[in-house]
């Protein structure tokens, strides 16, 4: 018999959206995912269709609805951050495809901010560094470069959202544009300190303020689901970016509590509290979770691509058929024998911040082989969490007791085990890896009152596995230094010619 009530997490990603209902116990009851195309139109610029990201959303949620037996509370989302998406308010469609949170066109755009001083005060407002990575220069661009967009704008005729704000739009008709603190805070245009549209970088940016949503909690009233759309009027709880959602469901509910996320990119969070704590390692300072109107903070750790290498070993390269061949490859070799992988394809996030990098693999021999190339692909993920955990433990004065991972990588055992060894921390990996979904839902029952409070969700989670550090100091910092001239390698190649 299914246990009622049931909430309905909305999962839009990068490569795919999914729909997954849950019981209150946090049961995986009916799940249904679509991936969709990824678009790249030039070096550097990655794209989404909204109408693909609408679509397969829109048939995930159809389709588990179609499945539902019982009383649905209500309904949350969580989505892939910093994706720009621009419409028009009157028909509802996209002026120009969705500029996708790997997107580095903006580059030129950030580094003559940076040159003229800017970055310090978007830094001290928003938490965030001047990167192409945020919203604000993809706003930016797209006015500037879609004929009429701007002066639309101006008339207050366009729209924009993150993906969240899109799929409300969308699901409510039109009626709720609205997002929450946690996608708020990763568009470089809101104050993470005052909670507001920042009138100071709304005039940097040059973006007008009709555009914008309007913020709420990430558990709050976002209105409900118009009938025409869904067939059935359903209460929309929770908006939450997927990181932030990710460190719900691992129940890092308390300061010093840290995930680690390893899906297309890889995200580290650490849950600062009620500080907003700044960062001496180009981390970001960035929103946890605003519940109530208060907002808990956190550090941030930004790597755009984990999972996506491996997907690129096996739909570019063709050296695996599936991603759990990776561990089977990598556990074959005593060791990477100095094959090093710098997965620079969109630029090196945290802490290096290089638009310009790209993929680099040294090393090799005529010896090296596909196993060789697996295995430096899951290690190079190993070693940025690595250069991440050591840089939040520095800012923090603190190094994490534990790291509780999750997402499709976490499902390795080869992978979770070189973390633990290289990070030299305990990982945790719990009972259900789909924390994203997770998070969403439990925040959605939080305003629903399904849940009564923070402390009661975090009694829910369960670990699965934990990951002992078994690697001696020695060997440790000799991978790790060979890694750090790996990434000045990379960076060397990537320098512009004189």
């Amino acid at each position: 018999m299914i246990q009622t009530p049931l909430l309905l997490a909305i999962d839009q990603g990068t490569t795919s959206s999914r729909a997954i209902l849950f019981d209150s116990a946090g049961n995986a009851l009916h799940v249904a995912q679509q991936e969709f195309t990824q678009h790249y139109p030039h070096d550097g610029w990655v794209e989404h269709d909204p109408q693909d990201i609408w679509s397969s959303t829109l048939a995930v949620t159809q389709e588990v609805l179609s499945q539902t037996q019982g009383t649905l509370a209500s309904i949350g989302i969580t989505n892939q951050r910093e994706t720009t998406v621009v419409w028009d308010r009157a028909s509802g469609e996209p002026i120009y495809n969705a500029i996708v949170w790997q997107d580095r066109r903006t580059a030129d755009t950030c580094e003559r901010l940076r040159e003229a001083g800017h970055e310090v005060e978007v830094n001290a407002r928003t938490g965030l560094l001047l990167d192409p990575y945020f919203c604000a220069t993809k706003i930016a661009w797209i006015l500037d470069h879609v004929e009429g967009a701007r002066q639309s704008a101006e008339k207050g005729d366009l729209a924009f959202g993150t993906v969240d704000t899109f799929l409300l739009w969308r699901l409510t008709g039109g009626k709720v544009h609205a997002t929450d603190a946690t996608n708020a805070s990763r568009t470089s245009l809101f104050n993470i300190h005052q909670q507001n549209w920042d009138e100071t970088l709304l005039t940097l940016f040059n973006i007008p303020v009709s555009l914008l949503p309007q913020v709420k909690d990430s558990a709050a009233d976002f209105g409900t689901t118009d009938t025409a759309v869904l067939g059935q009027s359903i209460a929309v709880g929770a908006l939450v970016g997927d990181q932030q959602a990710a460190l719900v469901g691992q129940a890092c509910l308390a300061p010093g509590m840290l995930k680690s996320t390893y899906g297309t990119g890889c995200f580290a969070i650490l849950n600062t509290g009620s500080e907003a704590l700044a960062s001496h390692h180009r981390l970001l300072t960035t929103i946890a979770y605003r519940l109530e109107g208060v907002a808990t903070y956190a550090l941030e750790g930004s790597i755009f691509v984990a999972g996506a290498s491996v997907q690129w070993l096996r739909d570019e390269l063709g050296l695996v058929d599936s991603a759990n061949e990776t561990a089977t490859l990598a556990a074959g070799l005593d060791s990477n024998e100095g094959v090093y992988l710098v997965p620079a394809f969109t630029g090196l996030g945290a802490p290096y911040w290089n638009p310009h990098a790209r993929g680099t693999l040294l090393g090799m021999t005529r010896a090296t082989t596909p196993a060789h190339i697996a295995r430096a692909t899951l290690e190079a993920a190993c070693y940025q969490s690595a250069e991440l955990l050591g840089a939040m433990a520095e800012d923090s004065g603190q190094s994490p007791a534990l790291l509780r991972i999750d997402g499709g990588m976490a499902r390795n055992d080869w992978l979770a085990q070189f973390l633990a060894d290289i990070s030299d921390t305990l990982v945790e990996r719990p009972a259900l890896l789909e924390t994203t979904a997770l998070g969403a839902a439990r925040l959605a029952g939080l305003q629903s009152g399904v849940f009564s409070s923070l402390d009661e969700l975090g009694g829910l989670w369960r670990v699965e596995r934990t990951f002992t550090p078994q690697m001696d100091e020695s060997q440790r910092q000799a991978l790790l230094n060979t890694w750090r001239r790996a990434v000045a390698s990379a960076v060397l190649f990537a320098q512009p010619q004189d």
